[in-house]
């Protein structure tokens, strides 16, 4: 079960399939995160890019944020996450686009204000996808990136012009909140 931390839906209980493999951000880290949000994330215009269970484009929602597209390669796992936005009836805040991050980075045109990145760990795409957002122009000026890794991993590569904010470690995950600057 994946637990909503705070905002509108806080203490909400939403079903998650854990034989999908998935590793949702814990509820720890979360509200760790969404407190150095605080003050970013009413109005925001969010990515989950490897949205998995949703948990943080879920919680960035009833957390207020304008919008959050999530990307999920898998199928059922994007199914879910349809299913789970229209039973908070988010359908007009959240929406879910099928594909893989990098397809997805390619033919996006939007920019965002807050990034969520939490690859599988049995990924080494994060300092790609970095890069791409960077290039691409799809952050937003002062835009927040959110970046998960495995504790046991190199730090990834970020561009010149993001600096890191704030850094932890919960267990067996390294994470950072890294922030754009022109």
């Amino acid at each position: 079960m994946l637990r909503i931390i705070g905002g509108e839906w806080r203490s909400r209980i939403l079903n998650f399939d854990t034989a999908s493999g998935v590793r949702p951000t814990t509820d720890r880290v979360r509200e760790t995160l969404f407190n150095w949000l605080q003050p970013a994330t009413p109005s925001a215009k969010c990515l989950d890019l490897f949205s998995g269970s949703g948990a943080l484009g879920i919680e960035a929602l009833s957390r207020g944020a304008h919008s959050v597209t999530f990307v999920e390669r898998s199928n059922r796992l994007s199914e879910e996450l349809r299913d789970r936005i229209n039973l908070l009836d988010a359908q007009d805040r959240g929406h879910v686009i099928q594909s893989d991050a990098e397809s997805y980075l390619q033919r996006s045109d939007k920019q965002f204000d807050i990034v969520f990145l939490d690859p599988p760990f049995s990924t080494d795409i994060i300092d790609d996808v970095c890069a791409t957002l960077e290039q691409r122009k799809l952050l937003a000026d002062n835009a927040y990136i959110y970046i998960e890794t495995p504790r046991s991993g190199e730090p990834p590569v970020l561009p010149s012009n993001w600096a890191v904010n704030r850094a932890k470690i919960a267990g067996q995950v390294s994470y950072q909140l890294a922030q754009r600057h022109d």
